[in-house]
């Protein structure tokens, strides 16, 4: 796999194969796309209870979601897991797959933007749900509108679109 430049990137965008909805050719860099943190986030429940992680696990099980006004700001409590969701939406073609990456001026304070499952599967449509820790000692007040991650893409060998649970994911 390779991945993809800037002028790659806004070739793509150009002919229309790639889609980022909203989008501003100012987020583009030299091999990624800054993407913005939209105003809802999934926070979990307080529980003594044993929750099981089975193939059957759903998350909205445990968790509720919380939506900010947009000129306000989410607090994530230290050691606290809460989902986020880009602003954007994203359509890859089917040869095209991504990953999400945290930014490190957010990670030197402790806020990782994404912990795990970062892969984006060729011909996925839909905005980017992120798992979002606070390992820093302090609360952390996190604003939507911010440019809290950025989706590097990568050519694949082969193309193929994914079909799975969260497809066309539009909310957390």
């Amino acid at each position: 796999m390779a991945v993809l430049t800037k002028s790659e990137i806004l070739k793509l965008l150009k002919n229309g194969k790639l889609k980022i909805k909203p989008f501003d050719e100012k987020d583009v860099g030299p091999g990624s796309i800054d993407l913005h943190l939209g105003n809802t986030f999934r926070v979990f429940k307080k529980s003594h209870e044993i929750f099981h992680v089975n193939d059957d696990v759903d998350h909205k099980d445990i968790t509720n979601v919380v939506e900010v006004d947009d000129k306000s700001y989410f607090m994530v409590m230290p050691s606290e897991m809460v989902h986020g969701i880009t602003k954007e939406h994203i359509s890859l073609p089917s040869n095209i797959s991504g990953r999400i990456e945290g930014r490190s001026r957010f990670a030197r304070i402790g806020l990782l933007t994404h912990v795990s499952s970062g892969f984006i599967q060729p011909g996925t449509s839909s905005k980017v749900v992120l798992e979002m820790v606070n390992l820093s000692p302090m609360p952390l007040a996190i604003y939507p509108e911010t440019k809290i991650c950025q989706i590097i893409l990568e050519e694949t060998k082969g193309s193929e679109k994914y079909h799975g649970k969260f497809s066309e994911q539009e909310r957390i």
